[in-house]
């Protein structure tokens, strides 16, 4: 009998001229990468974006926070208003603080791609492996991004005027506000003052219902919606294209699926609730249903344009840190 033969997943190299199937999306796996280039790369692109859609994150926390339409009736009217009191500036409350979410985003990208090869010997469909990998990197990466996010939320209600949030920043002996990793202290030391180290941690559960969740559904979606678009358009159509389509329609899917769960962690963590059950309520009771809907518009808006340029970003760096004999073997 002649030798059985062995599959594996590493794409075999084809002679000069042939390619497989250009509708066919190839998936780069983690034992096709190149991890230096991986890295480094990543951290650029990552600190790219970060600074791209900041501005819109900082407007989708105090709309979710405020009551009713206290404040803005939008999020047009936020950043405009936001823009005038405070300038440019003001988009970018917290962001020092935030940037150290970079060291989360590595970990995610790093538990998504481990945990996709994991699964890979128990299922190979990809629908499988991308939604326990992506809610398995999701809960990796909340671990470390609570804290972080629990003090630069606080950052991002500092306004000039009425408090948004439980902490105000001190002003200075001249009457001004503290500037940069001042303000950052002065907020550190007032959470400590009034929940100790368990306050950094504050919507913890919240955070995982809300991202587990978004990033399990947002994976599946993506590679859905890029292989349908694949099959509805012509052969040679560059396959960036349609995962530079997938990531949006795959964010906004995942972000009305969740954006539920965000209000009430958003709120559990800048007003300091310990229930998120009792959080629901009062929500419900105030502003009914649609106050489950709040910040939607600007969480989609910061979404679109960021999640096109982290697909295109992602995608890019992983085909940029492919080992240099995989290189023939892909159709892009």
């Amino acid at each position: 009998m002649p030798e059985p033969v062995l599959t594996v997943r590493v794409p075999e190299r084809r002679p000069s001229g042939t390619m497989e199937d250009k509708r066919n999306i190839p998936i780069i796996e983690w034992e096709h990468l190149d991890k230096r280039k991986f890295y480094v790369l990543g951290v650029a692109m990552t600190m790219v974006i970060r600074v791209s859609v900041y501005p819109f994150t900082l407007i989708r926390t105090r709309l979710q926070v405020q009551k009713g339409k206290s404040l803005y009736h939008g999020t047009f009217d936020a950043f405009v208003k936001i823009l005038r009191a405070d300038g440019v500036t003001g988009l970018y409350r917290g962001f020092l603080v935030n940037t150290f979410t970079l060291i989360s985003g590595q970990c995610y990208v790093t538990t998504y791609e481990l945990t996709r090869k994991f699964v890979a010997d128990y299922s190979q469909s990809n629908t499988v492996k991308s939604l326990v990998a992506g809610g398995s990197a999701s809960l990796v990466a909340q671990s470390i991004t609570v804290p972080i996010d629990v003090v630069s939320q606080h950052l991002m209600m500092q306004r000039k005027g009425d408090k948004m949030g439980r902490f105000q920043v001190h002003q200075g002996p001249q009457g001004q506000g503290l500037i940069a990793f001042g303000q950052t202290k002065d907020i550190i030391r007032q959470i400590l003052r009034a929940d100790g180290v368990r306050g950094f941690y504050r919507g913890y559960v919240a955070s995982l219902l809300t991202y587990i969740p978004n990033s399990a559904v947002w994976w599946p979606f993506y590679h859905f919606y890029a292989e349908q678009l694949s099959s509805l358009c012509p052969k040679e159509c560059p396959h960036i294209v349609f995962q530079a389509i997938a990531g949006p329609l795959a964010a906004a899917t995942a972000s009305i699926l969740t954006n539920p769960m965000d209000v009430i962690r958003t709120r559990v963590q800048v007003e300091g609730k310990s229930s998120i059950i009792l959080t629901f309520r009062q929500l419900m009771a105030e502003e009914g249903p649609w106050g489950l809907m709040k910040g939607l518009s600007a969480r989609i808006i910061s979404a679109t344009p960021s999640t096109i340029v982290i697909v295109v970003g992602y995608e890019s760096l992983k085909k940029l840190s492919l080992r240099p004999e995989l290189v023939d073997s892909r159709h892009w």
